[in-house]
């Protein structure tokens, strides 16, 4: 009886819970976005700008980083740059001293105190009415910051959002899963925009209105936490899908799993502080929008052990269930299949897409680990090397920077 009953149903509301975050959730965003959509006022204004940029030794990227800002399409005298340096020894405060000259500002912390307080910092000693906040290898599109500030023209609008799009230098496993999930999100992203508001930006470009930009925790994520402080204050955070960056993707599955074990570890202690302060009554969408969009996609590991386990011990109860789980099996066998042939330097195709899918929810278990143990990741060093096969530099020394 148990096997026919019991275990088939916790197979199949697991099922369902996976299936409802990466499908029905977005489906119903998109419904909503299309019947009952929230618009946006946009309009071409010239507000005095302040472009902030984390770096931690980025000796490497940094100069192309300035060039790249100072060759913006707007006016010289209504932008500021500001290179916010957690700390850096390898010669970066250095290089964005020497562009003193065309107007450039460098805060530096004494102390590596991570991103967050860098850009903190910075913000005390800008003087623009809108901060823009860019990591030193995102590259922005010569009209990005106009497009990023037209819809502060919405007074309702808090948080503008860009769209990041990931470039791939040569061919590897993790980058193939990368901009492909990628692509899904930022789809997604487009969809809550409409229905509502943000719960995430990218934290490589987005704008704050300076009169409501708020003093983040060191151990919160700007990603996440931008989003919810907008929305304590009344406003809304934006999608602008034509103020677009470009970073490279990851190439080694090392890298991309830290990354995502930090900024999910990082987004868990936001959830649980933010979560007490968001009242239902008044943020009812908002609240949704999380739950599904965080809170299910970061138990998705638990769906995905508790679909195998129950689907195991249910087999007894039908064909279904027994091709469910060749399924599975299948679906597990490619990922790991996909990991080792990525370790050999083989280009592994559509075995890109289960590789990367469960080295993310790997990342999200081993992060959940991590914010039960209560540990806080609030500094990142960064690695810039970009090599072609994860074989190549699996002997290096592995370090992680968003």
């Amino acid at each position: 009886m148990i096997n026919e009953i019991v275990f088939p149903a916790f197979f199949i509301v697991a099922a369902a819970l996976i299936l409802f975050t990466f499908a029905g959730y977005p489906a119903l965003m998109f419904a909503i976005s299309r019947l009952w959509p929230r618009h946006t006022i946009r309009a071409d204004i010239q507000p005095r700008v302040s472009l902030i940029i984390a770096a931690r030794n980025e000796q490497r990227d940094i100069a192309s980083k300035l060039e790249n800002a100072l060759a913006l399409d707007y006016p010289k005298d209504l932008l500021q740059i500001i290179v916010a340096s957690d700390c850096s020894d390898d010669g970066t405060d250095e290089i964005a001293e020497g562009f003193a000259d065309r107007g450039v500002v460098l805060s530096r912390q004494s102390a590596r105190d991570g991103k967050t307080w860098a850009q903190h910092r910075a913000a005390l000693v800008s003087n623009g009415d809108i901060l823009v906040f860019s990591d030193a290898t995102t590259r922005l599109e010569p009209n990005a910051l106009r497009k990023l500030l037209r819809a502060f023209a919405d007074s309702s609008v808090g948080c503008v959002a860009g769209r990041l799009v990931y470039r791939s230098e040569g061919s590897s496993a993790v980058a193939t899963g990368c901009l492909s999930y990628w692509d899904y999100e930022s789809l997604l992203k487009s969809w809550e925009s409409a229905a509502g508001s943000l719960v995430g930006v990218s934290g490589c470009f987005y704008a704050v209105r300076r009169s409501c930009h708020a003093k983040l925790a060191s151990d919160m994520i700007d990603d996440f936490a931008i989003a919810t402080e907008m929305r304590l204050q009344g406003l809304r955070a934006v999608y602008e899908p034509e103020a677009v960056c470009s970073e490279n993707a990851n190439h080694r599955s090392h890298d991309e799993y830290r990354m995502r074990v930090r900024v999910i570890e990082q987004t868990m202690n936001a959830l649980q502080r933010y979560g007490r302060l968001l009242d239902a009554r008044k943020h009812g969408m908002f609240q949704f929008q999380i739950f599904c969009h965080k809170t299910l996609r970061y138990s998705v590991p638990l769906s995905l052990l508790m679909a195998f386990i129950a689907n195991a011990l249910a087999l007894d109860a039908g064909h279904f269930y027994q091709c469910a789980f060749f399924g599975q099996i299948l679906f597990y066998g490619s990922a790991l299949i996909g990991w080792r042939l990525a370790r050999l330097g083989v280009e592994i195709g559509p075995l890109a897409l289960p590789y990367y899918f469960v080295l993310i929810n790997a990342a999200a278990a081993v992060a959940f680990v991590k914010f039960m143990r209560g540990e806080a990741q609030v500094v990142w060093e960064p690695l810039r090397d970009w090599p072609q096969t994860e074989q190549a530099c699996a002997s290096e020394q592995e370090s992680q920077s968003r």
